[in-house]
């Protein structure tokens, strides 16, 4: 399971959440189920806007400042005349180095969805010798503006700069937690109305090399504050077959990448289904791992997806970027708003990584809590259950799970939940990863249109 949450790390904020409940008690369950019965009756609203850039029109309609736009089957943007060198000091080397930069700005975003929450993802082709950063400016539904924010400095490898999220970002009314811009108090109505993305682009001086950014995704989400969700009605069974691949069995290996294994619930999960696609890596980029390891490949997404400022590898724009270092795929971080729109993914074959947090009695046949988990679902029963790729297993041939519906649509979705110590803390809302080929079927296209990904 993934490694417990830091004061840094992203989502509800706690103080204004056990303000909001104080004196309070956990939901019974039978009075909640009955309200959700009753919630059925209606589909759940909009909750989520996902804006992405992806096509020659979208690289051309950007502010342009040494960058170009790239025409082709992947259309991007690349470095073209630079502006000039920068120096840059990674800090967690301390080594400083110069750069040749250029910029590409996204055209004002205004937000179908005004939010308390956003969340950048990006797809990028970084050679050795370049690197990318991503910064997001908001206007408040005030008029004020945000100051600009660092939402990554990111390399596929880290031979050049140390992959990394940066901390203490805060104008005093939103701040960056790790990967996720979050209003400081959401009950005081102020939200995000409006936003753009901007890219850095950094080479060698004196190279052609050049980083290429083929996706750039926005994600804005105001999800209301509940401890229960509507609960939705099965309509598929179906199962994809997705690798399994277990984090426990790696106990101990790399703990430089936090720990190793124990926290390993992210990479372990974004390999199992880059695999899913036909994703492979060589044996000259497994050369590094001790070949005494069993799936090598899951210790690569570990070193790969790693984030040097949070000192994990569950940043969530890092591993759908790593998704899509691999040929022909490209991935996105969201929020879904039912088990129904996962139903809908996976009759379109796309498997789904998503993110919950649980006491070991609200998921039954889990055998384990936790204060923040990534696991894979691979389709549903015919009951309407959902089986679930679990990495936080024995051994590879425990992965497979099959998990009660309507305790896990709960602590998958829910904002709010009460930990260990009875106290009041945060779920991520319906936080999915999606990974997808590159060029997607008319089905599939059709299917992350519905859940609203546009394509």
């Amino acid at each position: 399971m993934s490694r417990a949450e830091q004061p840094s790390r992203r989502t509800v904020l706690a103080a204004a959440v056990a303000a909001a409940v104080a004196g309070g008690s956990a939901p019974a369950a039978t009075a909640a189920d009955a309200a959700d019965t009753a919630a059925a009756e209606s589909a759940p609203a909009r909750t989520v806007d996902h804006r992405s850039w992806t096509t020659y029109a979208d690289w051309r309609a950007g502010s342009a400042k040494g960058t170009r736009a790239v025409a082709g089957l992947r259309p991007g943007v690349a470095v073209g005349t630079p502006l000039g060198t920068v120096d840059y000091t990674d800090p967690h080397t301390k080594t400083t180095a110069t750069w040749e930069y250029a910029t590409w700005t996204s055209p004002v975003q205004t937000l179908a969805v005004p939010a308390t929450e956003v969340i950048a993802s990006w797809n990028a082709s970084t050679p050795a010798g370049t690197w990318l950063q991503v910064e997001l400016k908001g206007t408040y539904s005030d008029g004020t503006d945000t100051p600009w924010y660092v939402m990554g400095r990111w390399a596929s490898g880290d031979q050049d700069i140390k992959r990394t999220s940066v901390d203490d970002q805060s104008d005093g009314r939103s701040t960056v937690w790790t990967d996720t811009f979050a209003i400081d108090d959401a009950s005081t109505g102020l939200r995000l109305a409006s936003c753009r993305l901007r890219l850095t682009l950094y080479r060698r001086p004196g190279t052609r090399l050049t980083p290429t950014v083929w996706r750039l995704g926005v994600m804005g989400s105001d999800v209301p504050d509940r401890f229960t969700v509507p609960a939705s009605v099965p309509g598929l069974a179906q199962e994809l077959t997705v690798p399994r691949y277990s984090q426990e069995i790696h106990l101990g290996q790399y703990p430089e990448y936090d720990s190793g294994g124990e926290a390993w619930c992210s990479p372990t999960s974004s390999q199992m289904i880059v695999e899913y696609w036909g994703g492979r890596l060589t044996a000259e980029q497994l050369a590094w791992v001790d070949p005494s390891y069993a799936d090598p490949q899951v210790c690569h997404a570990a070193r790969h997806t790693y984030d040097h400022q949070y000192a994990g590898c569950g940043n969530w724009p890092f591993n759908a970027a790593y998704a899509a270092t691999f040929k022909d795929l490209q991935g996105v971080v969201t929020r879904l708003r039912s088990l129904t729109d996962l139903e809908t993914l996976i009759a379109a074959g796309i498997p789904a990584i998503t993110s919950q947090s649980f006491l070991k009695e609200e998921l039954t046949g889990a055998g384990y809590g936790t204060s923040g988990h990534l696991m894979t679902v691979i389709g549903f029963t015919a009951e309407g259950d959902v089986i679930a790729n679990d990495p936080f297993s024995a051994d590879d041939t425990a992965v497979r799970r099959v998990y009660r519906r309507r305790e896990f649509e709960n602590i998958w979705l829910r904002t709010k939940r009460y930990n260990a110590s009875g106290k009041v803390a945060s779920g991520t809302g319906g936080v999915c990863y999606l990974y997808f080929p590159a060029r997607p079927t008319a089905r599939q296209c059709k299917a992350l249109t519905a859940v609203g990904v546009p394509v």
